[in-house]
């Protein structure tokens, strides 16, 4: 067994390693003894998404709890941020959600909160594959568990987000369109917003099981923006498959990244009060425009690593209260401990709301440059700095941006993926700086290759 955790937990082709029944089981096991309490009940709630694979995963995961003395609360078919909620507000020793996210149906994954409803540090995680590579532990007698479900939990995660939706502010009459992946955000999110009085129009909520994120959801926007335009909506909301992403569509059908949601966001709580310490975190990943923009209104930027676990430590570590990243996630920590794209659409219609302006027009506090993202499909994934003609050709091509755009390269840290990311000053020869690194990378070490 080779390693397993990569920037968001375990992820890849369900039934091939390291994606099988017999790593999952040991996963269960491995978190029930992580966090089991000596002489005490412990209790690891289970989430999933819709993906067809599930349902085989939760069986080995509940498995492997149960064996190792644990009790497994199922919650079924829901978001992982409301994994993260259950596990905190229930007071569970740990949170386990299946999911692969925004990646297509046949992929799938593991995401570990603990019991404060935060994903796990590198060193946890250590820990926890530790266990799971040690063939010894399996041999180690123990009492089992139960198996219970909780039935009231989507109702629960409504009424939590419900709930941070301020009093004061309406949305009845608004227009929207939600986009809901096929995935776990398929009940609840048509649900919330009818509730809170808008006129919601749902694509998106009949999974198979292999429908999930497929050409749909957050990922795949083209299908949300011909409903918006169509019926006249004020706004899109396009889910990923576990909903803890959220991307928007203004009411003209233009597409807004997580970078201008986020300084949407930040603009809304630095003019009512509410951004402690003046301060946002984002990726190396996000926009330049969006430093541009936080400057603009005074507020201090901070960069993490790329993934939103790391975002959430350098929130903590700097006091801010708002942080997130351009792929959609955005942490919000007075109201939850994870990326929530319910909980972010809210705080977006809220932001509408209180500037009593458009999406089209707020939209505009953030002026993006062009950026070119290319993934190359990789055999390995070696030290980038070892590679010395990509680092020629970097050095290069950082020397003609002359600080009018940057490079960045890395690995993804849950598929077989490099990724090239290019900012410069214009839209065609970005393109063309991208595509030079690219072909570079595909020579190397291109899965082709």
């Amino acid at each position: 067994m080779g390693k397993l955790f990569g920037t968001d937990g375990i992820r890849g082709k369900a039934n091939e390693y390291p994606m099988t029944t017999e790593t999952a089981l040991r996963v269960g096991r491995a978190v029930a003894m992580r966090f089991g309490t000596s002489g005490g009940l412990t209790k690891i709630i289970v989430g999933r998404d819709t993906r067809l694979s599930g349902d085989m995963f939760e069986a080995a995961i509940v498995a492997g709890i149960c064996s190792a003395g644990a009790d497994a609360g199922l919650a079924g078919v829901i978001p992982t941020p409301a994994v993260a909620f259950l596990t905190s507000t229930l007071k569970a020793d740990a949170g386990i959600v299946i999911s692969a996210s925004h990646n297509p149906f046949y992929d799938n994954g593991i995401k570990i909160f603990g019991a404060d409803g935060f994903k796990l540090s590198d060193e946890t995680e250590a820990h926890i594959e530790e266990l799971v590579l040690d063939d010894a532990v399996d041999q180690r007698a123990r009492p089992t568990g139960i198996v219970y479900r909780l039935d009231d939990a989507l109702d629960a995660n409504r009424t939590f987000l419900k709930n941070t939706w301020p009093q004061d502010r309406s949305i009845e009459g608004l227009k929207l369109v939600l986009d809901c992946a096929n995935g776990a955000t398929y009940r609840v999110a048509p649900a919330l917003f009818s509730e809170l009085g808008a006129g919601v129009s749902a694509l998106g909520v009949s999974p198979d099981g292999r429908n999930i994120n497929d050409h749909c959801g957050s990922e795949h926007t083209a299908g949300l923006i011909q409903e918006v335009v169509a019926r006249g909506a004020d706004v899109g909301l396009a889910f990923d498959g576990d909903g803890d992403r959220l991307i928007a569509v203004d009411e003209t059908g233009e597409i807004l990244s997580g970078d201008q949601i986020l300084a949407i966001c930040a603009n809304a709580m630095h003019r009512n009060g509410t951004l402690e310490n003046h301060v946002v975190v984002s990726t190396v990943m996000s926009n330049m425009g969006l430093g541009a923009a936080l400057k603009d209104m005074q507020i201090t930027h901070e960069t993490a690593g790329v993934g939103d676990r790391y975002v959430v430590q350098k929130m903590i570590a700097c006091g801010a209260v708002l942080g997130g990243e351009d792929s959609g996630h955005m942490i919000f920590l007075k109201d939850h401990t994870t990326g929530d794209g319910i909980l972010t659409a809210l705080k977006l219609l809220e932001a509408m709301q209180t500037e009593h302006k458009p999406l089209s027009v707020l939209r505009r506090i953030m002026t993006a440059y062009p950026q070119v993202l290319m993934n190359v499909e990789v055999h390995s994934k070696p030290e980038i700095e070892s590679l010395t003609d990509l680092e020629a050709a970097i050095k290069k091509v950082e020397s003609e941006l002359a600080g009018q755009g940057r490079v960045l390269v890395r690995y993804s840290g849950t598929q077989p993926l490099c990724r090239v990311m290019v900012e410069g000053p214009d839209e065609e020869i970005t393109r063309q700086y991208c595509m030079q690194l690219s072909d570079i990378i595909s020579k190397n070490i291109g899965s082709g290759g």
